[in-house]
C-alpha cells in the first residue's frame, strides 16, 4: 500500500497527465529533493523556489490569474503566517472581481504535531485556515483521501489549502489507490528515488486512474449508537483506535472523519448526533478560538433538543508552543487516553 506522500506524489503525477497541472513548487520541492518528505519527488513540473513563504503564495496567485493550475508548497505551515494578507486576497479574488477572476491554485503544507519537531514544526493552522473566506480546506487522514482530495483540490477552480499532516506521511494505508500496483515493494521501485545511485533516475509511474473525493463530504469510519466524535487528519487514527477499544467496554462510538474542514459535512454530523444524543469534538490545534469550538456551537444551536450531554471539545493546550522533548509535546496535544477519557464523560453525562 502506498503512504501518504507517494499518494500525493502520484496525484500530482496525474494532474501533470491529465488535469492541465503546470506548476509544481516551492523550497525544495523539485530536484534532487523532492520535498523533505518527498511528496514531489520525480516529477516533471515542480520546481524550486527561494525561502519566501510571501514569494510562493504570490507567484501561485500569478499563474493562477494568467488561467494556469499550479500547487504551491508552504515548507512547513509553522512558516505560512507571515502570509496571511496574501491569502486573504487569494480568497477575495473571485468576490472582488464580481466572478470574474478564478484562481486554480492549490497551497499545500504539513501541519501539526506527531513529528517532535519542537517550536518551529510542530504547530497546526486549521483554525487560521477555516477563518480565510474564499479557500476551502481539506485535511486527508489517509492516503486513499490524500490522493482524492487532491485531483478534487487541483480540478476546483478556485483557492484550495491542502493540510497534510507531518505525522502521516509515511502511514501506510488499507485501500489501494487505482491503478497503484499491490505490491508496495513494487511501487516503491517505481516511484522512490533510490538512495544510492541515484543519477538518471527517473520515475516509472503506474497507470493511475482517476479517483475524486468530493470537497466537503466526510465519512464515517466507525459506526455506533451512544457517542459521535467528529475529527479529522491525524486524530481520526487516534479516534478509531478509542472506539475500537471502548466497544469491548459497551461505548459504541461513531467516528466521523470530516475530511474537509470548509465547506464541512453539517449534515452527516447533524444526522450522526440526532441518533447518538451525545458529540466531541477532536483536533489537535490549540483550545482557544478553536475549529472544534465552532462545531460545538452549530450543535447547541441546531441539535439543543436532541442533544443529552453538553457538546465537548478535545484539543490542544493554549500555550506559546511545543516543546522538543516527546513528554512536552504528547502534554501539548490530545493523546488516546485524552480521547478515551472524554468519551467516557460524556456518555456518563446523564440530562
Amino acid at each position: 500500500m502506498a503512504s501518504t506522500a507517494q499518494a500525493i506524489r502520484m496525484a500530482l503525477h496525474y494532474g501533470e497527465k491529465h488535469l492541465g497541472l503546470k506548476d509544481v513548487f516551492g523550497q525544495d520541492v523539485g530536484a534532487p529533493l523532492g520535498g523533505v518528505f518527498t511528496a514531489t519527488q520525480g516529477l516533471k513540473t515542480a520546481w524550486n523556489s527561494p525561502l519566501d513563504e510571501r514569494g510562493i503564495i504570490g507567484m501561485a496567485m500569478g499563474i493562477a490569474m494568467a488561467g494556469d493550475r499550479c500547487v504551491a508548497e508552504i515548507q512547513f505551515a509553522d512558516y505560512i503566517f507571515n502570509t496571511i494578507d496574501l491569502l486573504k486576497i487569494a480568497g477575495n479574488t473571485l468576490w472582488c472581481t464580481n466572478g470574474q477572476m478564478q484562481l486554480p491554485m492549490v497551497v499545500m503544507t504539513p501541519v501539526g504535531a506527531g513529528i517532535f519537531g519542537s517550536v518551529y514544526h510542530s504547530h497546526s493552522f486549521d483554525a487560521w485556515a477555516s477563518r480565510l473566506p474564499g479557500w476551502k480546506i481539506v485535511m486527508p487522514s489517509n492516503p486513499l483521501d490524500a490522493y482524492g482530495l487532491m485531483l478534487a483540490a487541483i480540478q476546483d477552480p478556485n483557492p484550495v489549502l491542502y493540510l497534510k499532516s507531518k505525522a502521516l506521511m509515511r502511514h501506510k494505508g488499507d485501500e489501494l489507490i487505482p491503478g497503484e500496483p499491490a505490491d508496495e515493494k513494487e511501487l516503491k521501485a517505481m516511484i522512490d528515488k533510490p538512495v544510492q545511485n541515484p543519477d538518471g533516475w527517473k520515475p516509472r509511474w503506474p497507470d493511475l486512474q482517476e479517483y475524486i473525493v468530493p470537497i466537503g463530504k466526510g465519512k464515517i469510519t466507525r459506526s455506533g449508537e451512544h457517542i459521535t466524535v467528529v475529527t479529522y487528519s491525524r486524530m481520526v487514527h487516534l479516534c478509531d483506535e478509542a472506539a475500537d477499544k471502548l466497544r469491548e467496554e459497551g461505548i459504541s462510538v461513531e467516528v466521523i472523519d470530516l475530511r474537509s474542514i470548509y465547506p464541512y459535512d453539517w449534515q452527516m454530523i447533524k444526522s450522526s448526533i440526532e441518533k447518538t444524543g451525545r458529540v466531541l469534538f477532536v483536533n489537535e490545534d490549540t483550545e482557544v478560538t478553536n475549529f472544534g469550538e465552532h462545531l460545538a456551537y452549530r450543535a447547541t444551536q441546531e441539535c439543543f433538543y436532541q442533544l443529552m450531554a453538553r457538546p465537548r471539545v478535545v484539543a490542544g493546550k493554549n500555550l506559546p508552543g511545543i516543546g522538543l522533548h516527546p513528554n512536552l509535546e504528547k502534554n501539548s496535544v490530545p493523546q488516546l487516553h485524552d480521547i478515551e477519557i472524554a468519551i467516557r464523560e460524556v456518555v456518563a453525562e446523564v440530562p
